[in-house]
């Protein structure tokens, strides 16, 4: 029997000399569009100098702490999702509109769409080679997925939301297949509409994400990150979060689609024990630390609950990750979050 693996989902915190401007830093009702702007229309060889030795140290840091599947932190990216939209070819990020999401709780200023969305020239095959010189461990790379661009963007050019969905799983698939010609082979597509809005999940959500990974080899893969929602700052209470039935209303669809993971949040809100047992082929990736909290989960905390859920899901189904990105957290509680799952995993292995 195999062994329960550990990784991250994407984001880590940013070491201090890093100057992007982060939205995990400035809150996503502080940071806008036109931080970025400037940051990239000053940048020089020593903001590209600073953003090397970060990721280098973020590999390196989760190497040490025993991360098995690490990422890259996602340290190039102030904006996890426009940082992928600003190499498309269609989108303007000088001309902004005004756009409301998550329920009127978000008002944002979004990139607007002014030409056909394609893939312009593969970039994340580059950035995961030069990863892959910091670290032994094979290295996870995360895209944002069709549902969760479109969410974020305005389109002045497409008049038939189809044909815009369509281009952009064109531009997510040309650079899955880039990353899998060069060996990479864990790629995670970020898509936490799909819990959001489960109906249009279920309609297109789903089947669209089985389009951005065709054409991969078997030896890809294929993980899916559904998260619940982030909050404007740590400790918030009470933020906006999706519904608690909305994992169970996407679950078989999941489990039926052409993918090989589901990672999902369990930490923060814990899950129906029935979820996982509709899980019945696909790999969960579960949720055990909370990713927007400074509470410390211990390890027998940490233990006691992937015990639980071993319950439903067979150790050879089952990988354990914080529910989502880490940038929130102060890097001393996060690294302190990591090395207690890595533990709990450790004394969980060696039962099984």
């Amino acid at each position: 029997m195999g062994k329960i693996k550990t990784t991250v989902i994407g984001s880590y915190p940013k070491p201090a000399y890093v100057e992007i401007p982060d939205w995990f830093k400035l809150g996503f009702a502080t940071y806008t569009t036109k931080d970025s702007n400037a940051y990239l229309k000053n940048k020089d060889q020593d903001d590209d100098f600073h953003l090397l030795k970060g990721i280098k140290e973020v590999l390196q840091e989760q190497e040490k702490i025993g991360i098995d599947i690490p990422t890259d932190g996602e340290i190039r990216r102030g904006n996890y999702i426009h940082y992928h939209c600003r190499h498309l070819k269609g989108i303007s990020f000088d001309k902004l509109t005004k756009k409301v999401c998550r329920n009127g709780a978000y008002t944002f200023m979004a990139p607007t769409v002014i030409g056909k969305i394609e893939s312009i020239k593969p970039f994340l095959a580059n950035e995961w080679k030069l990863c892959t010189l910091f670290t032994n461990n094979q290295i996870k790379v995360t895209i944002p997925g069709p549902m969760t661009i479109f969410d974020t963007i305005s389109s002045e050019y497409y008049k038939d939301e189809k044909e815009l969905y369509d281009d952009i799983v064109k531009a997510i698939n040309h650079e899955v297949l880039s990353l899998a010609e060069q060996g990479c082979v864990h790629i995670q597509i970020d898509e936490p509409l799909l819990v959001r809005k489960p109906k249009d999940a279920l309609d297109f959500g789903i089947k669209n994400l089985e389009r951005c990974f065709a054409g991969v080899p078997s030896t890809v893969f294929k993980t899916i990150h559904a998260c619940c929602g982030y909050p404007n700052k740590l400790d918030e209470k009470d933020y906006p979060k999706a519904d608690k039935d909305a994992y169970l209303k996407v679950a078989k669809a999941l489990d039926d689609a052409d993918i090989d993971a589901i990672s999902l949040e369990d930490c923060h809100r814990r899950n129906d024990p029935e979820l996982f047992s509709k899980f019945t082929k696909t790999t969960i990736i579960l949720g055990v630390l909370k990713i927007a909290s400074s509470k410390i989960e211990t390890v027998e905390e940490i233990k006691n609950h992937i015990e639980e859920v071993l319950q439903n899901i067979p150790a050879e189904r089952l990988m354990i990750a914080p529910d989502c990105g880490l940038a929130m957290l102060p890097i001393e509680i996060c690294k302190a979050k990591l090395k207690n799952m890595v533990k709990a995993v450790e004394l969980v292995n060696q039962q099984i």
